[in-house]
């Protein structure tokens, strides 16, 4: 699995600010619905149920939210960067501002594992993410997370 599989250049957005935690899943859940044709308030809905079980917040600025999904056949997601980080609850109390959400379907197995391990393993990338955060267009965030990284795929 790679970033080019899970990630189309249509699910790639950079978004000003988020008001709150809850306005950040509409937007991801907003952008689900433009890029993969996702019910929004379904999208938001399964988010906010992960999250009860415990914040996606993974620590260094960066959310993992993640949800199973009826209707989808494959692992799609859609990356967020936002320019005004917002308080999310993570495991070290920062505020995120690299965002990919990741969406499975409701009966996968392996493969949404999979996916997320990628997700988290490229993403605590210290250089990476501040290269991420380094480039608000929307084009070149793609561009940076879909390239080549055969090494670490999973």
């Amino acid at each position: 699995m790679t970033f080019l599989e899970l990630l189309k250049p249509q699910a790639v957005k950079v978004v000003a600010a988020a008001s709150s935690k809850k306005r950040l899943m509409h937007d991801i859940a907003d952008l689900a619905e433009s890029a993969y044709a996702l019910s929004a308030p379904s999208v938001v809905e399964a988010l906010m149920e992960r999250e009860s079980l415990g914040p996606t917040g993974v620590g260094h600025g960066v959310a993992l939210p993640h949800a199973r999904l009826h209707g989808l056949n494959e692992v799609k997601g859609v990356f967020i960067l936002l320019e005004k980080p917002v308080e999310f609850e993570s495991v070290d109390r920062q505020p995120v501002d690299v965002v990919l959400s990741l969406f499975a379907p409701a009966d996968a197995g392996v493969e949404h594992l999979k996916a997320l391990a990628l997700v988290s393993r490229t993403l605590r990338d210290a250089a990476l993410c501040n290269k991420l955060r380094a480039n608000p267009d929307a084009a070149t965030l793609h561009a940076i997370l879909t390239e080549d990284r055969s090494s670490q795929a999973a």
